[in-house]
């Protein structure tokens, strides 16, 4: 009998469906809607209610397989060849690296890389790993993850501050398995905090293929899950990148909620100098990459069909970035050192007893030992 209502209750529905033609939330139409009541009144139960879930009940015995399922799209604007496919999704901008469009100068990037006296970071960051208060930039650390957790509870204290800002956080898919992503994930979404979390997924974290390092539908697919607004974007289109985040940020401080996004590129570059990816993926595969979806070479064919560009001031253009680059590598070179008691004297406001002991054991000692240190190097104090 159940049988029977059941399959008569889906053909009233369909016919409901298809003549009103009514949706409500989730896609659902209104006769569906009635269907479900129906079926379920005459069944003597209710649609599940546990906490935490939005489901329906079935009496198929089936596992969900990550496999049977398409993937997550990638948002672009331009196609490979550096055009654009929908004029109303080009935003009709261009943009330098983020810490140098706020107004870093060129000379703090060299001083940091230096370490010298007039690095921000007083000498204390491995190179490339720039930070400035002023610019609401927070210093870059090599532990992988720490700053997630940290960059959620800013978001949160913005959102506890009504003051309508938001918290971008940047990290690679390598970062994405540690533990403190997952914390960070689950804190936003529970506290509805203001912020973008932004995946750039090259393929290899340092040295790991995403075969290895994750199963299922890259990072993306983690953000429903924990129920955040999610978009997967092509990171070799800068166009698709700028305006992903830009909507990020838009749904950010209005719903003070978080964002996943995900960019998916490509790194054709060893991850640093003492590492050789050669030894875990062909070289034709870095060519092929490099020639077919290198982000700038994308960029600038869209320039050229545009008319913003052409070989005369792509010459012009490299002339004078390599002047100022090279003038300010000189400058940074002849800088010197940080002056040695900025280890004891710029960590806290006051120096604890325990600094202050070895603070004054190490003045005693280079005093006595000066001849052997190259303090000339060093500023003075």
């Amino acid at each position: 009998m159940a049988g029977r209502l059941s399959w008569s209750a889906v053909n009233v529905a369909n016919v409901a469906r298809r003549s009103l033609g009514l949706q409500l939330r989730g896609g659902r139409s209104r006769a569906q809607l009635i269907h479900s009541r129906t079926l379920s009144s005459a069944l003597g139960e209710e649609q599940p209610n546990f906490p935490g879930s939005r489901s329906k009940w079935t009496e198929k015995l089936e596992f969900v397989q990550p496999d049977l399922y398409d993937g997550i799209p990638v948002y672009r604007v331009m196609n490979r060849k550096g055009e654009v496919i929908d004029p109303a999704y080009d935003p009709k901008v261009c943009i330098s690296g983020v810490l140098m469009w706020r107004g870093f100068p060129l000379d703090r990037f060299m001083n940091q890389c230096y370490g010298n006296e007039a690095d921000i970071g007083k000498g204390r960051q491995m190179p490339v790993h720039y930070g400035s208060t002023e610019h609401k930039f927070v210093t870059i650390s090599s532990p992988l993850a720490t700053q997630m957790p940290q960059a959620v509870g800013t978001a949160y204290a913005f959102k506890r501050a009504q003051n309508g800002l938001c918290v971008i956080c940047y990290f690679g898919e390598g970062t994405s398995s540690e533990g403190d992503a997952h914390a960070a994930f689950n804190f936003s979404a529970t506290l509805d905090c203001p912020i973008i979390f932004f995946c750039r997924n090259n393929g290899y974290a340092i040295s790991t293929p995403t075969s290895e390092q994750y199963r299922g539908d890259g990072v993306a697919a983690r953000g429903p899950a924990y129920g955040m607004a999610t978009i997967r974007v092509d990171g070799n289109d800068v166009f698709a990148v700028y305006n992903a985040t830009k909507a990020a940020r838009h749904l950010a401080v209005t719903e003070n909620r978080p964002v996943l996004i995900e960019a998916m590129t490509y790194r054709i570059g060893h991850h640093s100098t003492s590492d050789d990816s050669s030894a875990y993926r062909s070289v034709d595969e870095v060519r092929h990459w490099d020639s077919t979806q290198h982000p700038i070479a994308r960029l600038r064919a869209h320039l050229v069909q545009q008319g913003y560009w052409d070989e005369a001031q792509e010459k012009q253009w490299k002339d004078d970035c390599k002047r100022q680059v090279m003038q300010a590598f000189a400058r940074a070179e002849r800088r010197q050192k940080p002056g040695w008691k900025a280890l004891f004297t710029d960590v806290y406001d006051n120096m604890p007893e325990h600094l202050q002991e070895q603070y004054e054991y190490m003045r005693s000692h280079v005093e006595e030992y000066e001849d052997h240190y190259p303090t000339k190097h060093f500023a003075k104090d």
